[in-house]
């Protein structure tokens, strides 16, 4: 192996790899090494140096030079080759790796090639990465030749091979497409504060201004909500609520409950739990279909909001009082300061700090064990009848629908043969509630 003859390979691979030049040289010299080795031994200590300006071998083997004639000629030669590539191979792979971790969160654009079951595999440039299922948006469909925009979840050494995950569930495919589409966000005019994110149904994104003469809001809609389309496009029609931010949770509750009306928010401190009052014909829109959008704007504040009207506030604020006060230990005095700490529930007080019921109440150690013990206890009595009640509603949903059916069958019976159609069962009885009990975590 000639002096320039290794100039060249490590320029070529350099080049070609995009591989330090100095992990090329590095290579080549633990490949040296491992040649002789074979030659002097395994327990020799062995040193290869390649100058890296002119290319020139020089070494020892147990403290002894080695003749440069020696390094220059085939001895090992193949062994050499081996480790070389297999050096190589390792510093493009751990080039290729670093490349794209540093990327992890970023959105890139990429085209689907293939399929392996549900698992798409997608080109971005030189390198393949896949996008898996559990990463795909819930109702998508993807089609070779196909240009997807997705971002680097998960970037990982596998074997000789970098193995690059992408997603597009991930709330920050929905931060980066704004920074793309809003200019304002990405020269730092707008912040993205949170993103709550339930892929291909509902997103809600807070953003602030930092200049007041821009409203963040309606830059991030656009002119005729151009700009929000390309995003809500993007994301296959997912519905996107943008919120403004504010550090005050009383307004950035309401806020993030939009477009349900909000008429008081009650924060409980030392549950990180708010308490939002809303007028009856607002409970279902702040609840949201199958509870979206209460639970988005949780994730949003970054904390648990309980909707609820002032009626039932009153009633769950009564029970709580009446059913603490009857624990042992607890006085009235008590009751009404977990009640107005927003401990509704036997098993919000089961979760209670002991140190905070001990402050409270100006109780001992033990006092506050039996207390928890026994608001335990009835929080689990509560949660069973309240599964017992459900499963008595679902058995009497299935009986209703199964009677329904038979009704069904008989009418068209009755129709195809002439005779009379039989009167709807039950019509002498009233019709049975459709309300199951649900659980309250076992309300007082």
């Amino acid at each position: 192996m000639k002096p320039d003859e290794i100039l060249r390979i490590v320029d070529a691979i350099h080049r070609d790899k995009n591989i330090d030049k100095e992990i090329v040289f590095q290579a080549i010299e633990a490949a040296l090494v491992t040649a002789l080795a074979r030659q002097y031994g395994e327990t020799s200590q062995i040193v290869i140096v390649i100058d890296r300006n002119d290319g020139t071998i020089s070494g020892s083997h147990d403290g002894q030079p080695i003749e440069s004639a020696e390094l220059a000629g085939r001895i090992g030669a193949q062994t050499a080759k081996q480790v070389i590539i297999q050096k190589i191979r390792e510093a493009e792979r751990d080039a290729i790796h670093d490349e794209f971790e540093e990327q992890v969160g970023h959105m890139v654009s990429g085209v689907v090639t293939r399929f392996e079951g549900a698992t798409a595999t997608v080109t971005l440039g030189s390198q393949e990465a896949i996008l898996p299922r559990s990463e795909q948006i819930p109702g998508e469909s993807y089609h070779p030749n196909e240009r997807i925009r997705g971002t680097i979840f998960e970037v990982r050494k596998v074997g000789s091979r970098v193995k690059i995950i992408l997603s597009r569930i991930r709330p920050q495919l929905v931060q980066r497409l704004f920074e793309q589409e809003i200019p304002e966000i990405a020269d730092g005019v707008i912040e993205i504060r949170a993103i709550a994110r339930e892929p291909g149904y509902r997103s809600k994104v807070a953003v602030i201004s930092s200049d007041n003469r821009i409203d963040c809001v309606g830059a991030c809609v656009g002119v005729r909500g151009n700009r929000i389309k390309n995003v809500v496009e993007e994301l296959g029609g997912e519905r996107i609520d943008i919120v403004r931010w504010s550090d005050d949770l009383q307004v950035l509750v309401p806020n993030a409950l939009q477009p349900a009306e909000v008429d008081e928010v009650i924060l409980c401190q030392m549950l990180g739990r708010g308490i939002v009052l809303v007028r009856e014909d607002q409970l279902s829109l702040a609840i949201g279909r199958r509870g979206q959008n209460v639970r988005l704007a949780s994730k949003l504040c970054g904390w648990d909001i309980e909707i609820m009207t002032q009626e039932e506030l009153d009633q769950q604020i009564e029970r709580a009082t009446a059913g603490f006060a009857s624990i042992d230990g607890v006085d009235d005095s008590l009751a009404e300061r977990l009640v107005g700490e927003g401990f509704l529930s036997y098993d919000d007080l089961s979760v209670i700090e002991p140190e905070d019921l001990m402050e409270m109440g100006g109780l001992s150690a033990e006092a506050v064990d039996a207390i928890v013990a026994e608001a335990e206890r009835r929080a689990a009595l509560a949660e069973e009848a309240a599964a017992d009640e459900r499963r008595k509603q679902r058995e009497s949903d299935r009986i209703a629908k199964a009677t329904a059916d038979a009704e069904a069958a008989e009418a068209a019976l009755a129709i195809v043969s002439g005779a009379e159609p039989p009167s709807p069962a039950g019509h002498d009885e009233p019709a049975a509630s459709n309300g199951a009990a649900e659980s309250s975590g076992g309300s007082p």
